[in-house]
């Protein structure tokens, strides 16, 4: 890895508006790096999670804590005037319900001192083309599913000796395997949302009279915290109903579980609220560190440009340590001094043109 360039890259990423190339951070360094050798980096070996790790880690150690969270998400970057590829392709978007063409990126982000830090990562990818069973047509299909690449995630973290308590996710990532997974083999806990449509039972394995309902038609009290036992996990949970108003005027229900039988309701809550971390950290990559605004047209540079944006993020975090300044605060401020300069450069312009 070109140290060097990535560096420069990254700032580059930052202090960037449009479009990031090989060519315009060239001219932007008049010329004392060649386009050629930027683009050589963006093309040679895949940087990976473990590469990622690497240059995160002497951050992570200063802000690490026994009571860090990990944050699980995935994110979806549509693309739909690039061609198709298995890293550009159609992934299935839960929050629009419909499948959409793009690059999903899967991140791991590390929560802990007020400071959020991508510590894995993996792109869905989907390289073999099978034939669909219903519309009889090709679809690329992945080797791996989230779920699996999610767990392999969590693992990579506790191997490379990342101190954290709790694990939170959002619904899509909240079945019995991962939940055990947490549970029983990493010995962590979690907070995590159940469907509606969940099954759940209020009576302990064994007792008699034992059954299993939708989460949704329990007689629950808002804000207040019953045990029960999910279908498939053989220890008990704390789940609590929270009811919010939306923006539209609806009235939302969330059910939250735990495998942490301490927790109250109010910390279960205050636990689950700092998931918004990740929703923060996807909007920071994508509105300010140029995540689709690459030219790139390979798998190897695509995927390499998306190593470097979560970089970019990494420095921000921190300036922000530094300055108290959030993501788009500072990208404001450089907007502001690169507007300063454009238009005191074009008052120059405009003083060499008028007649004598």
């Amino acid at each position: 890895m070109d140290k060097e360039i990535l560096d420069i890259y990254t700032d580059y990423l930052i202090s960037s508006f449009g479009l990031s190339t090989a060519t315009g951070l060239s001219a932007l360094l008049e010329g004392a790096i060649s386009h050629d050798r930027i683009s050589r980096f963006l093309n040679s070996q895949p940087l990976t999670s473990a590469d990622l790790w690497q240059l995160v880690k002497p951050l992570a150690r200063q802000i690490q804590s026994e009571e860090g969270l990990l944050i699980v998400d995935d994110s979806i970057q549509e693309k739909p005037y690039t061609d198709e590829s298995e890293l550009i392709c159609w992934h299935w978007d839960h929050v629009k319900q419909r499948s959409v063409k793009g690059i999903n990126l899967l991140s791991c982000l590390y929560y802990s001192a007020t400071v959020s830090l991508p510590v894995c990562f993996e792109l869905v990818k989907k390289p073999d083309i099978v034939i669909d069973k219903k519309t009889k047509r090709p679809k690329r299909k992945a080797r791996q599913n989230k779920n699996d690449l999610y767990r392999q995630m969590l693992k990579t973290c506790v191997r490379n000796g990342l101190p954290f308590r709790y694990v939170l996710n959002d619904t899509w990532f909240a079945s019995a395997q991962n939940m055990i997974f947490v549970k029983d083999e990493l010995k962590k806990e979690f907070v995590m949302p159940l469907k509606d449509n969940r099954k759940v039972s209020l009576i302990a394995p064994g007792q008699p009279n034992r059954q299993f309902d939708s989460v949704s038609t329990l007689p629950l009290e808002e804000n207040t915290i019953t045990t029960v036992w999910l279908e498939e996990v053989d220890f008990p949970l704390l789940l609590c109903k929270q009811v919010f108003p939306n923006a539209d005027g609806s009235v939302g229900v969330l059910y939250l579980v735990t495998s942490d039988t301490m927790l109250t309701a109010e910390q279960m809550q205050t636990l689950y609220q700092k998931r918004w971390k990740v929703e923060e950290y996807h909007k920071s990559i994508k509105s300010n560190l140029c995540f689709a605004k690459s030219p790139t047209k390979t798998v190897r540079t695509q995927s390499n440009h998306i190593f470097t944006c979560l970089v970019a993020f990494m420095k921000m975090e921190q300036m922000r340590m530094r300055t108290h300044l959030n993501h788009f605060a500072m990208k404001a401020k450089l907007y502001q001094s690169a507007l300063k300069s454009a238009f005191q450069q074009l008052q120059i312009l405009k003083a060499n043109c008028s007649p004598a």
